[in-house]
Protein backbone atom coordinates (compact mmCIF):
# COMPACT_ATOMS: atom_id res chain seq x y z
CA UNK A 1 0.00 0.00 0.00
CA UNK A 2 1.11 3.59 -0.69
CA UNK A 3 1.52 5.69 2.22
CA UNK A 4 0.94 9.20 1.99
CA UNK A 5 2.92 11.18 4.45
CA UNK A 6 1.37 14.42 6.11
CA UNK A 7 2.61 17.68 4.98
CA UNK A 8 3.84 20.22 7.37
CA UNK A 9 1.41 22.33 6.26
CA UNK A 10 -1.49 20.02 7.50
CA UNK A 11 -3.17 20.79 11.09
CA UNK A 12 -3.74 18.00 13.56
CA UNK A 13 -4.44 14.44 12.64
CA UNK A 14 -5.14 13.01 9.01
CA UNK A 15 -9.03 13.11 8.18
CA UNK A 16 -10.34 9.84 10.22
CA UNK A 17 -11.27 7.98 6.61
CA UNK A 18 -8.22 9.56 4.32
CA UNK A 19 -6.61 6.90 2.48
CA UNK A 20 -5.01 7.90 -1.70
CA UNK A 21 -7.58 6.72 -4.49
CA UNK A 22 -6.66 5.30 -7.62
CA UNK A 23 -8.72 7.37 -10.35
CA UNK A 24 -10.22 5.13 -12.92
CA UNK A 25 -12.97 4.47 -15.37
CA UNK A 26 -15.01 1.59 -16.33
CA UNK A 27 -17.51 1.39 -19.68
CA UNK A 28 -19.97 -1.22 -18.60
CA UNK A 29 -21.57 -1.27 -22.51
CA UNK A 30 -18.07 -3.92 -22.54
CA UNK A 31 -16.80 -6.60 -21.01
CA UNK A 32 -15.55 -5.27 -17.41
CA UNK A 33 -11.64 -5.49 -16.92
CA UNK A 34 -10.06 -6.22 -14.13
CA UNK A 35 -9.53 -3.32 -11.77
CA UNK A 36 -5.32 -3.10 -10.57
CA UNK A 37 -4.39 -2.05 -7.32
CA UNK A 38 -0.88 -0.75 -8.69
CA UNK A 39 -0.33 2.21 -11.07
CA UNK A 40 1.95 0.52 -13.41
CA UNK A 41 3.47 3.88 -14.40
CA UNK A 42 4.03 4.94 -11.23
CA UNK A 43 4.39 1.74 -9.10
CA UNK A 44 2.18 3.10 -6.01
CA UNK A 45 -0.14 0.65 -4.58
CA UNK A 46 -3.44 1.34 -3.62
CA UNK A 47 -6.18 -0.07 -1.15
CA UNK A 48 -8.98 2.31 -2.90
CA UNK A 49 -10.23 3.36 -6.15
CA UNK A 50 -12.41 6.35 -7.49
CA UNK A 51 -14.12 4.88 -10.40
CA UNK A 52 -16.24 6.74 -12.93
CA UNK A 53 -18.66 4.29 -14.47
CA UNK A 54 -19.80 5.16 -18.33
CA UNK A 55 -22.16 3.45 -20.57
CA UNK A 56 -21.66 3.87 -24.14
CA UNK A 57 -19.02 6.39 -22.94
CA UNK A 58 -21.61 9.00 -20.50
CA UNK A 59 -21.10 9.03 -17.54
CA UNK A 60 -23.31 7.66 -15.02
CA UNK A 61 -21.74 7.25 -11.58
CA UNK A 62 -19.11 7.31 -9.49
CA UNK A 63 -18.42 4.54 -7.23
CA UNK A 64 -15.40 4.37 -4.56
CA UNK A 65 -13.89 0.76 -4.46
CA UNK A 66 -11.92 -1.48 -2.17
CA UNK A 67 -9.08 -2.84 -4.50
CA UNK A 68 -7.20 -5.21 -1.87
CA UNK A 69 -3.99 -6.91 -2.21
CA UNK A 70 -4.56 -8.23 -5.91
CA UNK A 71 -7.14 -5.66 -7.20
CA UNK A 72 -10.83 -6.15 -8.21
CA UNK A 73 -12.06 -8.80 -10.52
CA UNK A 74 -15.20 -7.86 -12.53
CA UNK A 75 -18.15 -9.85 -10.69
CA UNK A 76 -16.91 -8.15 -7.45
CA UNK A 77 -17.81 -4.32 -8.31
CA UNK A 78 -20.27 -5.42 -11.02
CA UNK A 79 -22.98 -5.70 -7.96
CA UNK A 80 -22.15 -2.41 -6.43
CA UNK A 81 -22.10 -0.76 -9.91
CA UNK A 82 -25.68 -2.15 -10.27
CA UNK A 83 -27.04 -1.97 -6.33
CA UNK A 84 -25.84 2.06 -6.80
CA UNK A 85 -26.39 2.87 -10.34
CA UNK A 86 -29.20 0.50 -11.53
CA UNK A 87 -32.00 3.30 -12.11
CA UNK A 88 -29.58 5.77 -14.37
CA UNK A 89 -28.76 2.84 -16.21
CA UNK A 90 -32.14 1.60 -17.48
CA UNK A 91 -32.97 5.15 -17.77
CA UNK A 92 -30.15 5.72 -20.33
CA UNK A 93 -31.16 2.66 -21.85
CA UNK A 94 -34.62 3.43 -22.55
CA UNK A 95 -33.32 7.25 -23.59
CA UNK A 96 -31.39 5.20 -26.27
CA UNK A 97 -34.21 2.95 -27.39
CA UNK A 98 -32.62 -0.08 -25.83
CA UNK A 99 -34.12 -2.93 -23.70
CA UNK A 100 -33.69 -2.30 -20.03
CA UNK A 101 -31.96 -4.99 -17.73
CA UNK A 102 -32.13 -6.59 -15.00
CA UNK A 103 -28.67 -6.66 -13.49
CA UNK A 104 -25.28 -6.13 -14.37
CA UNK A 105 -22.48 -8.92 -14.85
CA UNK A 106 -19.04 -9.22 -15.44
CA UNK A 107 -19.58 -9.30 -19.33
CA UNK A 108 -21.38 -5.92 -19.26
CA UNK A 109 -24.30 -4.83 -21.50
CA UNK A 110 -23.38 -5.48 -25.11
CA UNK A 111 -25.44 -4.54 -27.99
CA UNK A 112 -24.82 -4.37 -31.70
CA UNK A 113 -27.46 -1.32 -32.42
CA UNK A 114 -26.19 2.33 -32.43
CA UNK A 115 -27.25 4.06 -29.23
CA UNK A 116 -29.05 7.04 -29.95
CA UNK A 117 -26.42 8.97 -27.81
CA UNK A 118 -23.60 8.05 -29.95
CA UNK A 119 -25.98 8.48 -33.09
CA UNK A 120 -26.24 12.54 -31.72
CA UNK A 121 -22.67 12.80 -31.03
CA UNK A 122 -21.93 11.82 -34.80
CA UNK A 123 -23.84 14.59 -35.96
CA UNK A 124 -22.20 16.98 -33.63
CA UNK A 125 -18.86 15.76 -35.32
CA UNK A 126 -19.99 15.76 -38.95
CA UNK A 127 -21.46 19.69 -38.90
CA UNK A 128 -20.04 21.44 -35.47
CA UNK A 129 -19.24 24.58 -35.93
CA UNK A 130 -15.64 25.88 -35.50
CA UNK A 131 -15.05 26.45 -31.49
CA UNK A 132 -12.31 28.86 -30.01
CA UNK A 133 -10.44 27.03 -26.86
CA UNK A 134 -9.56 29.54 -24.05
CA UNK A 135 -6.98 28.73 -21.53
CA UNK A 136 -5.50 31.52 -19.70
CA UNK A 137 -2.85 30.92 -17.76
CA UNK A 138 0.15 32.76 -15.30
CA UNK A 139 3.40 31.66 -14.91
CA UNK A 140 2.72 27.49 -14.67
CA UNK A 141 4.64 26.18 -17.84
CA UNK A 142 4.63 23.33 -16.25
CA UNK A 143 1.33 22.53 -15.89
CA UNK A 144 -0.68 23.35 -19.03
CA UNK A 145 1.70 21.17 -20.88
CA UNK A 146 -0.76 18.26 -20.11
CA UNK A 147 -3.83 20.25 -20.56
CA UNK A 148 -2.50 21.37 -24.14
CA UNK A 149 -1.58 17.61 -25.20
CA UNK A 150 -4.91 16.33 -23.51
CA UNK A 151 -7.03 19.76 -25.99
CA UNK A 152 -4.99 18.17 -29.04
CA UNK A 153 -6.22 14.64 -28.60
CA UNK A 154 -9.69 16.02 -28.51
CA UNK A 155 -12.50 14.34 -31.20
CA UNK A 156 -13.35 17.04 -33.11
CA UNK A 157 -12.69 18.09 -36.56
CA UNK A 158 -12.93 22.02 -35.85
CA UNK A 159 -11.38 24.08 -33.27
CA UNK A 160 -8.48 26.33 -32.08
CA UNK A 161 -6.26 27.08 -28.50
CA UNK A 162 -5.86 30.31 -27.85
CA UNK A 163 -3.49 30.41 -24.25
CA UNK A 164 -3.59 33.96 -22.75
CA UNK A 165 -0.63 34.25 -20.78
CA UNK A 166 -2.25 36.74 -18.09
CA UNK A 167 0.56 39.00 -16.53
CA UNK A 168 3.56 36.55 -16.52
CA UNK A 169 6.90 37.26 -14.98
CA UNK A 170 8.49 34.95 -17.19
CA UNK A 171 8.47 34.04 -20.79
CA UNK A 172 8.17 30.05 -19.94
CA UNK A 173 5.13 29.97 -21.35
CA UNK A 174 5.59 31.73 -24.59
CA UNK A 175 9.18 29.62 -24.89
CA UNK A 176 6.79 26.29 -24.78
CA UNK A 177 3.94 27.08 -26.85
CA UNK A 178 6.43 28.34 -29.65
CA UNK A 179 8.57 25.42 -29.41
CA UNK A 180 6.12 22.40 -28.88
CA UNK A 181 2.88 23.52 -30.08
CA UNK A 182 3.34 26.24 -32.57
CA UNK A 183 4.08 23.61 -35.04
CA UNK A 184 0.40 22.41 -34.60
CA UNK A 185 -1.34 24.77 -36.40
CA UNK A 186 -3.84 24.87 -33.43
CA UNK A 187 -2.21 26.80 -30.58
CA UNK A 188 -2.05 30.17 -31.02
CA UNK A 189 -0.68 32.63 -27.70
CA UNK A 190 -1.52 36.08 -26.79
CA UNK A 191 -0.07 38.29 -23.69
CA UNK A 192 -1.97 40.05 -21.83
CA UNK A 193 -0.35 42.22 -19.09
CA UNK A 194 -3.37 42.98 -16.83
CA UNK A 195 -3.96 40.54 -14.46
CA UNK A 196 -6.83 39.01 -13.88
CA UNK A 197 -8.68 35.98 -15.43
CA UNK A 198 -11.71 38.00 -16.35
CA UNK A 199 -9.44 40.31 -18.08
CA UNK A 200 -8.06 37.37 -19.81
CA UNK A 201 -10.78 35.87 -20.85
CA UNK A 202 -12.18 39.55 -22.45
CA UNK A 203 -8.45 39.64 -24.09
CA UNK A 204 -9.58 36.31 -26.04
CA UNK A 205 -13.22 37.53 -26.84
CA UNK A 206 -11.36 40.28 -28.69
CA UNK A 207 -8.87 37.35 -30.64
CA UNK A 208 -11.29 35.53 -31.83
CA UNK A 209 -14.00 34.47 -34.66
CA UNK A 210 -15.03 31.51 -33.63
CA UNK A 211 -18.97 31.04 -32.71
CA UNK A 212 -18.65 29.17 -30.05
CA UNK A 213 -15.74 30.17 -27.37
CA UNK A 214 -15.13 27.60 -24.94
CA UNK A 215 -12.92 28.15 -21.57
CA UNK A 216 -11.49 25.60 -19.32
CA UNK A 217 -8.20 26.12 -17.03
CA UNK A 218 -4.23 25.09 -16.99
CA UNK A 219 -4.40 22.53 -14.64
CA UNK A 220 -6.72 19.90 -16.08
CA UNK A 221 -7.41 17.26 -18.31
CA UNK A 222 -10.13 17.02 -21.32
CA UNK A 223 -12.09 13.59 -22.01
CA UNK A 224 -11.60 13.01 -25.63
CA UNK A 225 -15.39 13.73 -26.13
CA UNK A 226 -15.50 16.74 -23.53
CA UNK A 227 -15.52 19.62 -26.33
CA UNK A 228 -18.49 17.38 -28.88
CA UNK A 229 -20.64 17.15 -25.71
CA UNK A 230 -20.24 20.92 -25.01
CA UNK A 231 -21.19 21.72 -28.68
CA UNK A 232 -23.96 19.34 -28.55
CA UNK A 233 -25.61 21.25 -25.67
CA UNK A 234 -26.76 23.89 -27.63
CA UNK A 235 -28.81 21.86 -29.39
CA UNK A 236 -30.63 21.09 -26.28
CA UNK A 237 -33.13 24.01 -26.29
CA UNK A 238 -33.75 27.16 -28.82
CA UNK A 239 -31.96 29.95 -26.52
CA UNK A 240 -28.85 28.39 -24.94
CA UNK A 241 -26.25 30.66 -24.58
CA UNK A 242 -23.77 28.81 -22.27
CA UNK A 243 -23.06 24.99 -21.40
CA UNK A 244 -21.28 23.65 -18.69
CA UNK A 245 -19.54 20.19 -18.04
CA UNK A 246 -18.51 17.88 -15.15
CA UNK A 247 -15.65 18.29 -13.76
CA UNK A 248 -13.65 15.04 -11.94
CA UNK A 249 -10.65 14.97 -9.62
CA UNK A 250 -7.62 13.80 -11.97
CA UNK A 251 -5.86 12.73 -8.82
CA UNK A 252 -7.02 12.45 -5.03
CA UNK A 253 -3.06 11.67 -3.43
CA UNK A 254 -3.11 14.10 -0.65
CA UNK A 255 -5.21 14.76 2.55
CA UNK A 256 -6.44 18.48 1.05
CA UNK A 257 -7.17 16.67 -2.43
CA UNK A 258 -9.70 14.12 -0.20
CA UNK A 259 -11.17 17.14 1.62
CA UNK A 260 -12.04 18.68 -1.73
CA UNK A 261 -13.56 16.00 -3.04
CA UNK A 262 -15.42 14.64 -0.34
CA UNK A 263 -16.71 17.49 1.31
CA UNK A 264 -16.86 20.24 -1.17
CA UNK A 265 -16.35 18.94 -5.01
CA UNK A 266 -16.71 20.23 -8.65
CA UNK A 267 -18.94 17.99 -9.98
CA UNK A 268 -22.77 18.90 -10.12
CA UNK A 269 -24.27 15.58 -10.46
CA UNK A 270 -24.78 13.59 -13.59
CA UNK A 271 -28.01 14.43 -14.84
CA UNK A 272 -28.30 16.70 -17.51
CA UNK A 273 -30.40 20.01 -16.63
CA UNK A 274 -31.66 23.30 -18.09
CA UNK A 275 -31.96 26.16 -16.57
CA UNK A 276 -34.18 29.94 -17.49
CA UNK A 277 -36.12 32.29 -15.89
CA UNK A 278 -39.60 30.68 -17.45
CA UNK A 279 -40.32 26.56 -17.56
CA UNK A 280 -37.05 25.50 -16.39
CA UNK A 281 -36.67 27.34 -13.11
CA UNK A 282 -35.09 25.57 -10.62
CA UNK A 283 -37.42 25.41 -7.10
CA UNK A 284 -34.80 26.35 -4.77
CA UNK A 285 -34.93 29.66 -2.93
CA UNK A 286 -32.05 31.05 -4.01
CA UNK A 287 -32.92 30.57 -7.75
CA UNK A 288 -31.01 32.55 -9.74
CA UNK A 289 -28.59 34.06 -7.62
CA UNK A 290 -27.65 30.03 -6.71
CA UNK A 291 -25.05 30.36 -9.74
CA UNK A 292 -22.61 27.93 -8.12
CA UNK A 293 -24.95 25.08 -9.38
CA UNK A 294 -24.91 25.73 -12.84
CA UNK A 295 -21.61 24.52 -13.46
CA UNK A 296 -18.09 25.95 -13.06
CA UNK A 297 -15.56 28.25 -15.39
CA UNK A 298 -13.44 25.34 -15.50
CA UNK A 299 -15.39 23.97 -17.88
CA UNK A 300 -17.70 26.11 -19.96
CA UNK A 301 -18.60 27.28 -22.99
CA UNK A 302 -20.69 30.09 -24.79
CA UNK A 303 -21.79 31.31 -28.16
CA UNK A 304 -19.96 34.06 -28.70
CA UNK A 305 -22.07 36.59 -29.70
CA UNK A 306 -24.36 36.69 -26.62
CA UNK A 307 -21.35 36.96 -24.40
CA UNK A 308 -20.26 39.58 -26.65
CA UNK A 309 -23.88 41.17 -25.75
CA UNK A 310 -23.32 40.39 -22.20
CA UNK A 311 -20.03 42.61 -22.26
CA UNK A 312 -18.01 39.90 -21.19
CA UNK A 313 -16.76 38.77 -17.84
CA UNK A 314 -16.58 40.97 -15.49
CA UNK A 315 -12.96 42.91 -15.24
CA UNK A 316 -13.36 43.72 -11.34
CA UNK A 317 -14.65 39.87 -10.54
CA UNK A 318 -12.46 36.72 -10.45
CA UNK A 319 -9.01 35.26 -9.66
CA UNK A 320 -6.40 38.02 -10.12
CA UNK A 321 -8.40 40.77 -8.80
CA UNK A 322 -9.36 42.23 -5.19
CA UNK A 323 -12.91 40.65 -5.54
CA UNK A 324 -10.61 37.01 -5.68
CA UNK A 325 -13.40 35.00 -7.50
CA UNK A 326 -17.26 35.02 -8.88
CA UNK A 327 -16.41 36.32 -12.69
CA UNK A 328 -18.17 32.34 -13.88
CA UNK A 329 -20.85 32.48 -11.62
CA UNK A 330 -21.97 36.49 -12.60
CA UNK A 331 -21.65 35.11 -16.22
CA UNK A 332 -23.77 32.22 -15.21
CA UNK A 333 -26.05 34.39 -13.35
CA UNK A 334 -26.19 37.17 -16.18
CA UNK A 335 -26.98 34.39 -18.96
CA UNK A 336 -30.13 33.47 -17.01
CA UNK A 337 -31.62 36.77 -15.64
CA UNK A 338 -30.47 38.55 -19.28
CA UNK A 339 -33.28 35.81 -21.02
CA UNK A 340 -31.19 33.10 -22.03
CA UNK A 341 -30.85 29.59 -21.51
CA UNK A 342 -27.77 27.20 -19.57
CA UNK A 343 -27.58 23.76 -19.78
CA UNK A 344 -25.00 21.50 -17.61
CA UNK A 345 -23.99 18.33 -19.52
CA UNK A 346 -22.13 16.02 -17.37
CA UNK A 347 -21.38 14.06 -20.74
CA UNK A 348 -18.57 16.97 -20.92
CA UNK A 349 -16.21 15.44 -18.54
CA UNK A 350 -13.34 17.06 -17.45
CA UNK A 351 -10.78 16.14 -15.04
CA UNK A 352 -9.56 18.87 -12.64
CA UNK A 353 -5.85 19.01 -10.42
CA UNK A 354 -7.09 19.53 -6.93
CA UNK A 355 -4.89 21.49 -4.79
CA UNK A 356 -2.42 19.59 -2.81
CA UNK A 357 -1.26 21.46 -0.17
CA UNK A 358 -3.61 22.59 2.88
CA UNK A 359 -2.81 26.11 2.52
CA UNK A 360 -3.88 26.01 -1.46
CA UNK A 361 -7.23 24.49 0.31
CA UNK A 362 -7.60 27.15 2.81
CA UNK A 363 -6.66 29.40 0.34
CA UNK A 364 -9.14 28.07 -2.15
CA UNK A 365 -12.23 28.30 0.63
CA UNK A 366 -11.27 31.78 1.43
CA UNK A 367 -11.78 32.91 -2.16
CA UNK A 368 -14.59 30.24 -3.00
CA UNK A 369 -16.54 32.79 -0.09
CA UNK A 370 -15.33 35.85 -1.22
CA UNK A 371 -15.90 35.41 -4.53
CA UNK A 372 -19.94 34.45 -3.67
CA UNK A 373 -20.83 37.48 -2.02
CA UNK A 374 -18.66 39.56 -4.50
CA UNK A 375 -21.05 38.53 -6.95
CA UNK A 376 -23.95 39.04 -5.05
CA UNK A 377 -22.88 42.66 -4.52
CA UNK A 378 -22.31 42.92 -8.23
CA UNK A 379 -25.22 41.56 -8.87
CA UNK A 380 -27.15 44.12 -6.40
CA UNK A 381 -24.58 47.26 -7.24
CA UNK A 382 -25.83 46.26 -11.49
CA UNK A 383 -29.48 46.62 -10.31
CA UNK A 384 -30.48 47.68 -6.78
CA UNK A 385 -33.44 46.74 -7.28
CA UNK A 386 -32.39 43.37 -6.47
CA UNK A 387 -31.26 44.50 -2.56
CA UNK A 388 -34.53 43.53 -1.41
CA UNK A 389 -34.57 40.33 -3.44
CA UNK A 390 -31.76 38.94 -2.29
CA UNK A 391 -31.96 40.40 1.62
CA UNK A 392 -34.86 38.12 1.28
CA UNK A 393 -34.17 34.84 -0.51
CA UNK A 394 -30.68 34.14 0.41
CA UNK A 395 -31.10 33.88 3.84
CA UNK A 396 -34.11 31.74 3.55
CA UNK A 397 -32.29 29.62 0.80
CA UNK A 398 -28.65 29.02 3.29
CA UNK A 399 -30.95 28.21 5.81
CA UNK A 400 -32.13 25.03 3.81
CA UNK A 401 -29.17 23.99 2.53
CA UNK A 402 -27.48 24.07 5.97
CA UNK A 403 -30.78 21.35 6.77
CA UNK A 404 -30.72 19.47 4.37
CA UNK A 405 -30.15 15.83 4.77
CA UNK A 406 -27.09 15.14 2.05
CA UNK A 407 -24.28 13.33 3.05
CA UNK A 408 -21.75 16.30 2.42
CA UNK A 409 -23.22 18.42 4.87
CA UNK A 410 -23.62 15.83 7.72
CA UNK A 411 -20.38 14.86 7.20
CA UNK A 412 -19.24 18.89 6.79
CA UNK A 413 -20.78 19.22 10.24
CA UNK A 414 -18.48 15.65 12.00
CA UNK A 415 -15.31 16.12 10.68
CA UNK A 416 -14.72 18.82 8.11
CA UNK A 417 -11.95 20.97 9.59
CA UNK A 418 -13.73 23.75 11.31
CA UNK A 419 -10.49 26.13 10.38
CA UNK A 420 -11.79 25.89 6.70
CA UNK A 421 -15.66 26.61 7.24
CA UNK A 422 -14.53 29.60 9.26
CA UNK A 423 -12.24 30.66 6.25
CA UNK A 424 -15.04 30.27 3.74
CA UNK A 425 -17.46 32.46 6.29
CA UNK A 426 -14.61 34.99 6.23
CA UNK A 427 -14.33 35.13 2.69
CA UNK A 428 -18.10 36.01 2.77
CA UNK A 429 -17.81 38.53 4.87
CA UNK A 430 -15.18 40.42 2.84
CA UNK A 431 -16.70 39.78 -0.21
CA UNK A 432 -18.97 42.43 -0.37
CA UNK A 433 -15.89 45.12 0.30
CA UNK A 434 -13.78 43.09 -1.97
CA UNK A 435 -16.36 43.78 -4.40
CA UNK A 436 -16.32 47.01 -4.11
CA UNK A 437 -12.42 47.59 -3.82
CA UNK A 438 -12.15 45.60 -6.90
CA UNK A 439 -14.74 48.02 -8.88
CA UNK A 440 -13.07 50.96 -7.61
CA UNK A 441 -9.80 50.24 -8.82
CA UNK A 442 -11.08 49.16 -12.32
CA UNK A 443 -13.23 52.18 -12.53
CA UNK A 444 -9.74 54.34 -12.37
CA UNK A 445 -7.63 51.72 -14.52
CA UNK A 446 -10.88 52.47 -17.12
CA UNK A 447 -10.98 56.44 -16.38
CA UNK A 448 -7.06 56.68 -16.57
CA UNK A 449 -7.31 54.56 -19.88
CA UNK A 450 -9.32 57.20 -21.86
CA UNK A 451 -7.11 59.98 -20.69
CA UNK A 452 -5.39 61.25 -23.97
CA UNK A 453 -1.48 61.46 -24.17
CA UNK A 454 -0.09 64.45 -24.55
CA UNK A 455 2.55 64.97 -26.57
CA UNK A 456 5.51 66.77 -25.61
CA UNK A 457 7.30 69.12 -27.88
CA UNK A 458 9.36 68.03 -30.68
CA UNK A 459 13.42 68.37 -29.52
CA UNK A 460 15.65 69.08 -32.74
CA UNK A 461 18.65 68.53 -30.64
CA UNK A 462 17.90 64.84 -30.88
CA UNK A 463 16.30 64.37 -33.80
CA UNK A 464 14.74 61.03 -34.24
CA UNK A 465 15.60 60.00 -30.71
CA UNK A 466 12.81 60.30 -27.56
CA UNK A 467 13.86 61.44 -24.85
CA UNK A 468 13.49 60.46 -21.21
CA UNK A 469 10.27 62.65 -20.49
CA UNK A 470 8.31 62.03 -24.27
CA UNK A 471 8.57 57.70 -23.11
CA UNK A 472 5.23 56.83 -22.35
CA UNK A 473 4.85 53.63 -20.19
Amino acid sequence: MMTQKPTNEFPGPMPPDYTPLKILQVEISQPLPHVDAVDHATGIRYEKGLVLVRLHTQPVTVIEVSLGKQGLEPQEYAAQIWETASKQINAHLHGDGLSEINRLTAAGIPGTEEPRCIAGRAKILRDGPFVSIVVATRDRAHLIAPALDSLLALEYPNFEILVVDNAPSTNATAELIADKYASSGKVRYVREDQPGLAVAHNRALKEINAPIVAFTDDDVLVDRHWLAELVRGFDTAPNVACVTGIVLPAEIETPAQWLVEQYVGLSKGFIPRLFDMAAHRDSSALYPYSAGWFGTGASMAFKASALREMGGFAADLGTGTLALGGDDLDAFFRTIVGGYQLVYQPSAILWHFHRREYAGLRKMAYGYGAGLTAFLAKSIKDNPLRLIDVAVRVPIGVYYMLQARSPKVIQRSASFPQELLIQERKGMLYGPIAYLRSYWHHAKLRKEARQPVEKLPHRPDVEGVPSKQEIVP
